[in-house]
């Protein structure tokens, strides 16, 4: 018994540990705090969040509108925070009425890496 409760305890500090690690990778934002887009390519979109922070939304399937739209619309399910893919929709009006695509991955781009996609042609 002696030794059971030491190993808990340092099963327990890993397991915070790797949930702290998983948290801080997986940054979340507030579909309300979307200030703006980029569009990258036909699957890929940047959105800003407010002043600095940038987030690279990657879709299930090619937006052939996205390229050219003034405006997008982002649908969170679930709630008004997006913390991965399955938690958003990227609406985009185009020629054929409104389309929905589904968002497969979300990651937040360093400043560097946002800086650097802003300046790509399109």
């Amino acid at each position: 018994m002696r030794f059971l409760l030491p190993a808990l305890l340092a099963a327990l500090a890993m397991s915070s540990t790797a949930h702290a690690a998983d948290a801080a990778k997986r940054s979340c934002f507030r579909n309300a705090d979307v200030d703006g887009f980029q569009a990258i390519d036909s699957d890929t979109v940047n959105v800003t969040v407010g002043v600095r922070d940038v987030y690279q939304l990657k879709l299930f399937s090619p937006s052939p509108d996205i390229d050219w739209t003034q405006r997008i619309g982002l649908e969170s399910r679930g709630g008004s925070w997006i913390c991965s893919g399955l938690d958003a929709v990227v609406i985009v009006p185009g020629p054929m009425g409104v389309q929905r695509y589904q968002v497969s991955d979300i990651r937040k781009l360093s400043p560097e890496e946002a800086k650097a996609s802003s300046k790509k042609p399109r």
